[in-house]
């Protein structure tokens, strides 16, 4: 095939992923409006709403990924031009994230007291206590919100989640600044005001999706005849089986990020902090791939649904090639800058914390390369997970991922970090061993799934 044939579809590409990467980056956003806002009061506030974020970080992913199911079958139906399979899908997609929303705001709730083993001080579990309920209590709305997002991405109509997702971050800064330090009428919460901020912008961007989309004639049909009683055991079933391997391949990848901020933290400080700026960093360029990955998805859906699978397996390539240049270039970024970068993190002026600081950002800018190796594996395995996704193949996947991320990623990361006594870089060549394997075996299962599908529908 010539490179023309895959490049023709990147603009489509971009078209239905830039929304997408443009919600995601809002979502981070509010994480960290609330880091810098929450910092501004003291160590211990921002420590107690780091460790607040984290169990809800996990508990959004699980969630995020669940919701993920929606957007294949829905993409599906659209192919096929079935309004009563679509109509099925989004009703049954939107009662399970309803109850999921709950579920996991109940498991948070309960696993709560569980902080207090996590070797934290006292004053920051204390803190963070209070501030867990309200921000675990946010997944609800956010959770149900990512009901009609799938729905409406699988659709192709991606601009509406970033609008939401826009309009969420504006009430939440506003809400912060209020609510925080206590301007004109509101009164002054301190870093609870920032938990409060989140529940409110949250409901509010559930809300203004709902009407977005019922409003809009062409999604219409789509919200008549909802009842409860029309809720199916087989659709059930079908937004499960690929919901739950999804969430779990989810799970275990920011568990694994979640596991290095661990490790990093058993090293010393100045390894926390050096992990902490790379993450940030490699976190940031990840939703480029995440967006194009969910792009994946829905087109790859469509042609499912369509059966043209040579149509399916260039739009997959495509995708592949589109994230390979995105990731080869900001991991040109991370290697040209690699020195500059962590600075920007790291408070320069202040002469107690000089020599922490020279050792964070010698870290930090040697992280800076491995990511820079790894954000093509990390580009490669997120884009192809979506397009296995698209032809609803997720449970081989999760085990692709579990092996590559716990049984290779993890140990080499232990391994390395710990007893090779290399710290936080030999952390970070575990997550590289673990993202490059994950790439590695998920392309070659999507290739051979989709020369599989492309046989099959000749001899029919």
């Amino acid at each position: 095939m010539k490179l023309s044939t895959y490049t023709r579809e990147f603009k489509e590409n971009i078209q239905l992923a830039y929304p997408i990467i443009l919600g995601m980056l809002g979502h981070t956003l509010v994480g960290i409006v609330d880091n810098v806002m929450v910092g501004k009061l003291g160590a211990t506030e921002l420590a107690a709403a780091s460790l607040a974020n984290s169990f809800v970080f996990i508990g959004m992913s699980l969630g995020i990924g669940f919701s993920t199911a929606i957007t294949p079958l829905i993409a599906e139906a659209d192919g096929e031009n079935s309004l009563v399979k679509g109509r099925s899908v989004f009703h049954h997609g939107l009662v399970l994230c309803t109850i999921l929303g709950f579920s996991l705001f109940g498991l948070i709730y309960i696993a709560k007291p569980l902080i207090v083993y996590m070797g934290q001080p006292k004053e920051v579990v204390a803190l963070a206590k209070p501030f867990l309920d309200l921000v675990a209590f946010s997944l609800i709305p956010l959770i149900i919100f990512q009901g009609y997002k799938q729905f409406a991405d699988g659709k192709g109509e991606t601009k509406y989640a970033m609008w939401a997702n826009l309009l969420c971050n504006v009430v939440h800064l506003l809400l912060n600044i209020v609510l925080i330090y206590g301007v004109w009428i509101f009164p002054k919460m301190g870093m609870m005001g920032a938990a409060v901020g989140t529940v409110i912008s949250r409901c509010i961007m559930l809300i203004y999706i709902h009407f977005a989309l019922k409003s809009k004639a062409k999604f219409q049909p789509y919200f008549d005849g909802f009842s409860l009683k029309g809720i199916g055991k087989s659709m059930t079933q079908k937004i499960i089986s690929l919901g739950l391997p999804s969430a779990m391949q989810m799970f275990f990848e920011v568990a694994l990020f979640t596991g290095a901020i661990w490790l990093c933290g058993t090293i010393g400080k100045t390894s926390q902090a050096a992990n902490q700026i790379a993450l940030t960093l490699a976190t940031f360029t990840f939703m480029f791939v995440l967006g194009l990955s969910v792009a994946g998805t829905i087109r790859i859906g469509n042609q499912k649904g369509i059966g043209d699978f040579i149509k399916l397996r260039i739009v997959a390539r495509s995708i592949f090639l589109l994230a390979i240049i995105v990731q080869g270039t900001f991991a040109l970024l991370f290697v040209l800058l690699h020195n500059i970068l962590p600075e920007l993190f790291v408070n320069t002026e202040n002469v107690l914390q000089l020599k922490d600081n020279a050792e964070v950002i010698s870290i930090a800018s040697n992280l800076m390369i491995i990511a820079a190796i790894f954000q093509i594996s990390d580009g490669v395995q997120v884009v192809v997970l979506g397009a296995l996704r698209g032809i609803q193949d997720v449970k081989i996947p999760m085990y692709i991922t579990f092996v590559a991320y716990w049984v290779v990623g993890f140990p080499i990361s232990i391994y390395l970090g710990n007893k090779a006594r290399m710290g936080a870089i030999g952390v970070w060549i575990g997550l590289l061993a673990g993202l490059t394997v994950a790439a590695l075996f998920l392309y070659l299962r999507f290739n051979k799934l989709s020369k599989k599908l492309i046989v099959h529908h000749h001899l029919d």
